[in-house]
């Protein structure tokens, strides 16, 4: 069971940056960043959003400032007074000759982030070293910890103490830990949920997009859809659920293949 390593994490995980290094890619990951703490050299990390990135690049430059490379001009203040610094998203820069000659002319130490990889010579003179971070879909070890790691972190967010239920939940790794982790954070707390907590959530979609004279139906999907799926899967059957909901199961069908299936 998932919660047997809980107290795997905390050795799995870097203290200062939370990288998680059960597989054997975030491993290596974090052997090259940590023989690059102790090298002056620059160094590029590519990988998808949410892998890690920035965590490694904090891990290795720990007292460097952080600027994301679309915001240039602040980019350009921040290097005429640092001597070492994190670029995040270098390929959202709007003009990375002009950084790499900047950073080139004051000798400044750069660990840089990008989600895609370049075929730049600029890039390449300016980065003695790059490596690229897998998605989590290639690291299924780390996935593992992670989830238990926000499971710890929404117990403490919430104040309760309630056992993670596994039922019906398939990792979203879409955005690799950050859908991972609000997935973990939604469902942990809609496990516990109140009615009326539920309603006012439904209240505070609905009230925004009020507006027309087929409102009711329009949105009577919020509550028949939860409904439905959840009744088949229970009973496994539309005859029996039909019979539970009180309802024909021809109108059952026909609410099943206009808002289930659509």
């Amino acid at each position: 069971m998932m919660l047997d390593v809980v107290v795997l994490v905390a050795a799995a995980a870097v203290d200062v940056t939370s990288f998680i290094t059960a597989s054997d890619a975030s491993s290596q990951a974090f052997k090259t960043a940590t023989l690059l703490k102790t090298l002056s050299v620059n160094a590029l990390i590519t990988g998808e959003p949410g892998v890690g990135k920035k965590s490694l690049a904090q891990y290795i430059l720990s007292d460097a400032p952080i600027i994301d490379a679309s915001s240039h001009d602040e980019l350009q203040a921040t290097l005429q007074s640092t001597q070492e610094i994190i670029i995040t998203n270098l390929e959202n820069s709007p003009n990375i000759i002009k950084i790499a000659e900047i950073i080139n002319l004051n000798s400044i130490r750069v660990v840089a982030t990008s989600k895609t990889t370049f075929i730049n010579e600029t890039i390449d003179e300016l980065f003695s070293l790059k490596f690229d971070i897998p998605p989590l879909s290639q690291r299924p070890e780390d996935v593992e910890l992670l989830i238990n790691k926000f499971i710890q972190e929404a117990s403490l967010l919430f104040g309760t103490k309630e056992e993670f239920s596994f039922d019906n939940f398939i990792p979203d790794l879409s955005q690799n830990a950050a859908s991972l982790k609000r997935q973990v954070m939604v469902h942990y707390l809609l496990q516990d949920i109140q009615d009326f907590e539920l309603m006012e959530i439904i209240e505070n979609f609905v009230k925004p997009k009020l507006g027309s004279n087929s409102d009711y139906r329009k949105f009577l999907y919020l509550y028949e859809v939860p409904l439905i799926r959840a009744g088949l899967d229970k009973f496994k059957s539309q005859l029996q659920l039909a019979d539970k909901l009180g309802l024909n199961r021809n109108t059952l069908r026909k609410k099943i293949a206009d808002k289930i299936l659509r």
